[in-house]
């Protein structure tokens, strides 16, 4: 049987750097072995839905690049949400009759049971296990009802859980692909719910009957779902079905090595996207968090990190999530784009920062992308590109600091200045080509050379002692705008 994997996010809201991780293992392992990635939906939980998040997680996943084969998908020509794939639905609220048929067919194995116990019963119990310094967990209150008192109870419609019913000293072992061999007792684990009051299934029952019945061959998630497992391979067995193979991922930490979280920085695919990360850069930073390749390469396509990658070399322990490191790596990214695409890439930030009108991008594409291309390789998310409006729109030249201060005070330069003023002026057409022309005369005229010749044309321009080509910055500025910030140098700051 080829490999069948799946990505099942909750649609509770945004799609978190670890989900996408999560997924990426997902897609690169199918990929790999040529088998089929899916996306399910787990939206048994009606009380956490936000209204949107299936879209968005969608648009979000096809933006990364991590195409799902099977699942929802948002139809080109309706914009609604349409499934492809042979073992749908894929949404779990759709499959409500298949959890229930399930469930009663546990009970009539005698592998559940009906639990009539109030909430306030339940955590009344609870407290006193607390207390005696016990785990907290159901204490089997409604296992041994008799069948005649549970009819009564159902027959007076009284709410109710379906429970699974775990044997009494029983040892569950499970092998997992990064852990290794797991054995739990049973007398450590809770008779967990499978089906709540309201008809839903809890993800105990769900993902079990979800991932035979779609042919699952491994489960890859997160650590967080690691304890759960035994009662889910104890339910595979209570099926008669054959589990599949467990993958648990190690949590990502934050540089303060904290879970993951919103209140340390940004979390969300959306985030990422919006700041102007490139989703090659993202995903192949993402795949090294936790991570690595046997040849210790960085910088992988998509098809490179099929090919190399394994759950072998998955780190047992929690990945930490560097922001420089991402940054650097997204800059890597940024420096090697095709640069049309760049640019129109960048679009959102020239208009968000008063470089062009939305309308009038395309009018002004070219001039943008000589602004990308000396840009580029000092941006480490596109977003950036915004702080250099005035750098390409003032007129007035503002010294970045006394080194650009002494440059400018330096004896030669008002002179050097008012020539290069004059032959400016005098020039039919100002670009990169004719100022380096231009700069080569002076040199001759004046005998001034290397950095006292280049170093106050910079500072006399821009302001700065470092930065971008100056001939490619004043093409960028044209003629009028250049000459202004010389003439405002020359009255102003030599």
């Amino acid at each position: 049987m080829k490999s069948r994997l799946r990505f099942a996010p909750s649609p509770t809201g945004y799609v978190h750097i670890g989900g996408l991780r999560t997924a990426l293992y997902n897609y690169l392992y199918a990929k790999q072995t040529d088998g089929t990635y899916l996306i399910r939906i787990e939206d048994t939980d009606q009380t956490r839905l936000v209204e949107g998040a299936i879209e968005g997680m969608i648009e979000e996943m096809l933006w990364s690049g991590v195409t799902h084969d099977e699942g929802p998908f948002i139809d080109a020509v309706s914009g609604q949400i349409t499934e492809i794939g042979d073992f749908g639905p894929y949404i779990q609220s759709n499959r409500l009759d298949l959890y229930k048929k399930h469930a009663l067919e546990l009970i009539e194995k005698e592998h559940a049971y009906y639990c009539f116990c109030t909430k306030e019963r339940i955590e009344t119990v609870r407290e006193a296990q607390k207390n005696a310094g016990l785990t907290p967990k159901y204490d089997g209150h409604c296992k041994h009802l008799s069948s005649h008192e549970i009819e009564e109870k159902l027959q007076r419609g009284e709410d109710h859980v379906i429970r699974l019913k775990l044997p009494e000293n029983r040892i569950i072992t499970f092998d997992d692909l990064i852990k290794g061999s797991i054995s739990v007792n049973t007398n450590d684990l809770d008779d967990q719910v499978l089906m709540k009051t309201d008809g839903f299934p809890t993800y105990h029952l769900a993902v079990v009957v979800d991932d035979h019945f779609m042919n699952i061959s491994h489960v890859v998630r997160g650590d967080e779902w690691l304890i759960s497992t035994p009662k889910h391979v104890y339910t595979y067995e209570a099926f008669g079905w054959e589990a599949p193979q467990y993958v648990h991922l190690p949590v990502i930490l934050s540089h303060t090595k904290k879970k993951l979280s919103k209140r340390e920085g940004d979390v969300a695919v959306k985030d990422f996207r919006r700041r102007g990360y490139l989703p090659e850069a993202l995903i192949n930073y993402i795949a090294l968090v936790g991570w690595s390749p046997e040849d210790g390469q960085e910088i992988m396509t998509m098809d490179e990190l099929i090919e190399k990658f394994s759950f072998e070399r998955v780190s047992k322990s929690s990945g930490v999530f560097d922001l420089d490191k991402l940054n650097w790596m997204n800059n890597q990214y940024i420096r090697n784009c095709d640069l049309d695409r760049l640019t129109h890439l960048c679009k959102p930030y020239f208009v968000e920062s008063g470089f062009v009108e939305p309308d009038q991008f395309e009018a002004k594409f070219d001039w943008l992308k000589r602004i990308v291309e000396i840009l580029r390789e000092r941006l480490d998310k596109l977003e950036d590109i915004g702080s250099y409006k005035s750098f390409f729109s003032m007129k007035e030249v503002v010294l970045e600091d006394d080194e650009a201060k002494e440059i400018i005070e330096m004896a030669h330069v008002s002179t050097l200045l008012q020539t290069l003023i004059g032959k400016i002026e005098a020039s039919a057409d100002l670009n990169a080509e004719s100022l380096k022309l231009i700069l080569k005369e002076i040199q001759k005229e004046t005998g001034h050379k290397g950095k006292n010749l280049f170093m106050p044309v910079r500072v006399g321009i821009t302001g700065q002692v470092h930065g971008p080509d100056i001939a490619i910055v004043v093409e960028i500025l044209g003629k009028a705008l250049t000459v202004e910030r010389l003439k405002y140098c020359l009255d102003n700051l030599c």
